[in-house]
């Protein structure tokens, strides 16, 4: 089949894209402690999820959603589904974060697991589904889409990720752009019979981490669509209602300057927020962090909790194995990033080296 989306960048969308990159480049120079990080980023988490369900008719509210994911609260009578909605999504948006560490093509599977994360809390891949499924107007009951048949989801989901692989390994559009197309086909495919939104925008996060757009993960687009449902189910709405008439060929430019517009007012209000904070703290550290790598910088916040760390703890904060923990642990040694305090091979255990203790 192959995948070749229609669309233009109007002008008031490449001015978008210029002030996107305007704010990424003004926070990665901001002088960040990785405490003030690791609060931001929590922060975002939450939003994130509170408002990716909220799209999805889940009742709980920011406060509640907090209280479920960090304080571990449950049992509201009547509320179980949602708070386990937010688990998942919760676990799924960190599951995110993690697999772009890795910096590896986007993978089938990956887009499944992540799936079997939103809706069962596991990291198992979902199959597409079996049949045909309809989206219908819960007041009307009237069809409002109509999905490609189930046979042709597998190679549409195909056509997708190599679509996008090559897109972002020959840049073949900014990357918000290639970031709202890979939300907006998903949608259009529905390769499920439920859960396809919340991972179309788990997608959509997936793709910005892997390209630099991720902002240590301290900013939530999900805010955005939720503030403005009206405008985005217009937004993504484009074309026939039916995928086989006019569906699949629609020329998606409103849905990507739709999209644009929202990330650049997330990156903006992130901006403002980090400035006024950041410059609330002293001392300015923000050249020691920047010669960190992503997974060093992700390894601070282990050292705020205790001065001596193993490679199992770093394997669990990294999402990655036990194995591959000692590798690194081994490589940053060399590196001069850790000092080995504790020899032995049975009970190895590390410490910052004295450079890096003024960054915890």
């Amino acid at each position: 089949m192959g995948f070749e989306p229609r669309f233009q960048i109007t002008g008031e969308t490449a001015q978008a894209l210029m002030r996107i990159t305007q704010a990424k480049v003004a926070l990665e120079n901001l002088p960040v402690t990785p405490q003030l990080l690791r609060s931001l980023r929590q922060s975002a988490r939450l939003l994130a999820t509170h408002h990716s369900t909220q799209i999805e008719g889940n009742r709980l509210t920011a406060a509640e959603v907090e209280d479920v994911i960090l304080n571990q609260q449950s049992g509201t009578p009547g509320r179980e589904r949602d708070e386990t909605e937010v688990r998942n999504y919760y676990r799924a948006l960190e599951h995110v974060e993690s697999l772009a560490e890795r910096w590896e093509p986007l993978t089938e599977r990956d887009i499944r697991v992540i799936h079997g994360l939103v809706m069962k809390g596991q990291g198992r891949p979902t199959p597409f589904r079996d049949g045909q499924n309809v989206i219908k107007d819960s007041g009307t009951n009237a069809i409002v889409y109509l999905p490609p048949e189930h046979t042709d989801v597998p190679e549409l989901m195909k056509d997708l990720v190599a679509w996008l692989n090559e897109a972002l390994d020959n840049e073949l559009s900014p990357v918000p752009v290639i970031a709202a197309i890979a939300h907006y086909q998903f949608a259009t495919i529905h390769p499920y019979y439920d859960g396809n939104g919340r991972t179309a925008r788990l997608l959509t996060n997936l793709v910005l981490h892997r390209s630099d757009y991720g902002l240590k993960g301290i900013y939530s687009l999900e805010e955005y669509y939720a503030k403005n449902l009206g405008a985005y189910y217009a937004a993504i709405s484009i074309g026939e209602h039916n995928y086989y008439m006019g569906r699949a060929e629609a020329d998606i430019t409103p849905f990507i300057s739709y999209f644009v517009a929202g990330m650049r007012d997330a990156f903006e209000r992130v901006q403002q927020e980090a400035e006024k904070l950041s410059y609330q703290k002293t001392p300015d550290r923000s050249k020691e962090l920047r010669e960190l790598r992503p997974q060093q910088r992700q390894a601070l916040a282990l050292f705020e909790k205790s001065k001596i760390i193993t490679s199992m703890e770093l394997a669990e904060t990294l999402a990655i194995s036990s194995r591959r923990a000692r590798e690194v642990c081994k490589q940053w040694v060399s590196d001069g990033f850790l000092e080995i305090e504790n020899p032995s091979n049975k009970a190895r255990s590390y410490r910052l080296a004295d450079k890096w203790e003024s960054l915890v």
